[in-house]
């Protein structure tokens, strides 16, 4: 890297929205005009650079999020592209908990849609600023002003206009930027590059004044001396009217709205500007939180380079058989070719090379400071969601948590060379991906394959083919289960044995008894310390856990239920916790079966998109699915049907739902909670 980039001039940022939005066509307009790339990739030609999977340019959406690096004007932007569709909702929390902005892409047809709504949720979450792009604007049923309402109702925003397009749909001929109140307008034999501020026209500059009046007033309340010249009616410069944006951006209590249509390349560059101008830098933002992993005191990790090192490891990805780390550093310095220590493993690491990243491009660097989002290669212990610190002053950051399956395939291997690729691929995957679980069915010896959605299945058994040339029969999808009981229920057990020459005693009994939906498992002891010593406890809480991990009925997890051990005995000398273990894990599988276990479904939250007259239809067949009809609400022309459905009955849902509405209806589908059908 030629010049090193001060921290407060560098941007991390994400770009969210719901699936087809056009965040990777306003990514790539990112990295044309900041010439990080030379043409112009398209999604829909399967050309776009941030999507470089085969599957990403096949079906032409995101699958990973790809990490990249350029220049606008004197800063640094690493853009993180994310994917839009549900499956991938990890993907996206991800990459949210490791960037200090986010860019809201919107379509200015569709408005807010559910995917977007939950992105923007989770960027809530992690109290990410964000500014909003509405795209799309050269589309016939476009509506600018629609989508901000939206935003309002949907999203909570507070978003503050900064431009107003200049006719709409075929017509659409630029943006008026309302703090310098000017008309912008780009040149089409350029593809955007070139572009200039003119005069607005007259018959917009009533309308422009009227929303440049509500853009001061809006950010009048965040700022005392704005209030006094807006009140006095006194000329107000832009840069401080900037000034005031930023710091009320950045507190999240505005978000500045810019709009264009990327396709047409319209609206990209003062995009960037905003990014630059409106949202953090590492320094701007609350330092992180971590914790001592030895004595538990709370430690603040500043984004200062001469600091001890803090890093989060958000993202692993294996190409061409090598493990990259994805790392965002948050304090301090990583230095290739020195060792890193590892908290959570309490194991020192050595970093091979650091790669600046550029989708699936990448330069090699000496070190990366406080800011930096980097590829590291050379861990091999370290994986997703783990701290990198130093030894010497051990920091753990909080982990990112992740989500619960809901839907699994079985899989075999077609041949038996295809046996021995099959367990090396899927601990690949499992490494990438930590929302794919993978276990062995011990009656039927198959591999079942645990994931978000059909799609993520999917796509997950394409890139065995494509990327590992593995071959594999797929069993029809299954729901992932959970089973908990109906009625409080008793065991006890003795463990007397000899094993390897030594007696092993253990005696325990426990008590199971239903909890409320959602309340996942507790552990109580009530014994006295002469009944069983505490030391035993552990063991016991041990053995109860590993056997509420398959339960009774069909070997589903248990849930909802609270283990307490009631009595017991112990024999001085005799007593061992492997003992105590097995004892407890016995007496807990015979509670099991006598508390009347039964199965509880993944419900799932379904939005169903549909024109007017296909309403009835569509509720229909979502009552014959047992779904519960929440809410319906009109939204631009077409009807959103809310329900809770059980995942079980919506195999299959999208066939039928474009039968029942001659290809009309759309629909998405989230995981809500496990309940009974």
């Amino acid at each position: 890297m030629s010049k090193k980039i001060k921290i407060n001039h560098i941007r991390n940022i994400g770009i969210i929205a719901h699936i087809d939005a056009g965040k990777t066509t306003v990514t790539e307009r990112v990295l044309y005009y900041t010439g990080r790339s030379h043409k112009i990739g398209e999604v829909h030609n399967g050309e776009a650079v941030m999507d470089w999977m085969p599957d990403e340019q096949e079906r032409g959406i995101t699958i990973t999020s790809a990490v990249t690096t350029c220049h606008w004007k004197d800063s640094q932007i690493q853009i993180i592209d994310t994917p839009g569709h549900v499956d991938f909702t990890m993907e996206v929390e991800r990459s949210l908990r490791v960037l200090d902005g986010a860019i809201g892409v919107f379509c200015a047809v569709g408005g807010v849609e559910p995917q977007s709504e939950t992105v923007w949720h989770q960027a809530d979450k992690y109290q990410v600023p964000k500014i909003a792009f509405v795209n799309k604007l050269d589309r016939i049923g476009a509506d600018f002003f629609g989508t901000v309402e939206m935003m309002k109702e949907r999203l909570n925003a507070h978003p503050l206009i900064m431009q107003l397009p200049v006719g709409a749909e075929d017509n659409f001929a630029g943006v008026i930027d309302l703090i310098e109140m000017k008309h912008i307008v780009w040149d089409d034999d350029t593809l955007g590059a070139s572009y200039q501020a003119i005069d607005i026209p007259d018959e917009f500059i009533e309308k422009a004044h009227k929303y440049r009046d509500q853009l001061i007033e809006a950010v009048a309340e965040h700022d005392d001396d704005i209030m006094e010249a807006y009140l006095a009616e006194a000329p107000i410069d832009p840069e401080d009217l900037c000034a005031v944006v930023r710091k009320a951006t950045i507190q999240l209590k505005l978000v500045p709205v810019l709009c264009g249509a990327a396709l047409k390349n319209k609206g990209i560059q003062p995009l960037l500007d905003a990014i630059v101008r409106y949202l953090p830098s590492p320094v701007d933002i609350p330092p992180i939180q971590g914790h001592n992993p030895d004595t538990g005191e709370s430690l603040e990790c500043k984004a200062v380079d001469t600091n001890p090192l803090a890093a989060l490891i958000f993202k692993v990805s294996m190409i061409e058989g090598r493990k990259l780390s994805y790392v965002r550093v948050y304090s301090g310095r990583l230095k290739a070719g020195e060792e890193v220590y590892n908290p959570s493993l309490k194991k020192k690491e050595k970093l091979s090379r650091i790669l600046q990243m550029h989708a699936n491009k990448r330069e090699r660097v000496d070190t990366a400071g406080a800011g930096s989002i980097v590829g590291v290669v050379g861990l091999k212990l370290s994986s997703t969601g783990e701290t990198l610190c130093t030894s010497d002053r051990p920091v753990l950051l909080e982990n990112i948590e992740f989500y619960e399956p809901v839907i699994s395939v079985a899989v075999e291997p077609k041949t038996h060379a295809d046996q021995e690729k099959l367990e090396q691929v899927l601990e690949k995957f499992v490494l990438e991906d930590p929302t794919l679980r993978v276990r062995k069915d011990e009656d039927t010896g198959q591999t079942i394959l645990s994931g978000m959605g059909e799609l993520h299945l999917e796509v997950i058994i394409s890139r065995m083919q494509r990327e590992f040339n593995t071959l594999v029969n797929v069993g029809k999808p299954q729901v992932v289960y959970r089973e908990t009981i109906k009625t409080e229920a008793e065991a006890s057990v003795v463990f007397d044995k000899e094993i390897t020459g030594q007696r092993q005693f253990g005696d325990v009994t426990l008590r199971l008894k239903p909890l409320a939906r959602g309340a996942g498992i507790r552990f109580k002891s009530e014994v006295a310390e002469e009944t069983i010593p505490a030391g035993f406890v552990p063991a016991i809480e041990k053995g109860v856990r590993e056997s509420l991990e398959s339960g009774t009925l069909l070997g589903y997890p248990v849930v909802d239920v609270e283990a307490a051990l009631t009595g017991g005995s112990f024999k001085e000398s005799l007593g061992t916790e492997l003992a105590y273990t097995v004892s407890a894990s016995m007496a807990c599988k015979e509670a099991l079966a006598k508390g009347d276990a039964y199965l509880l479904d993944p419900i799932m939250n379904v939005e169903v998109f549909v024109p007017e007259a296909f309403v009835g239809d569509v509720i229909g067949d979502l009552n014959a699915r047992n779904g519960k009809i929440e809410a319906i609400e009109s939204q631009m022309g077409t009807q959103v049907i809310k329900a809770t459905v059980p995942l079980a009955r919506m195999f299959g849902y999208s066939t039928s739902l474009r039968s029942a509405t001659q290809g009309r209806g759309t629909f998405t589908m989230q995981f809500s909670h496990f309940d009974r059908a």
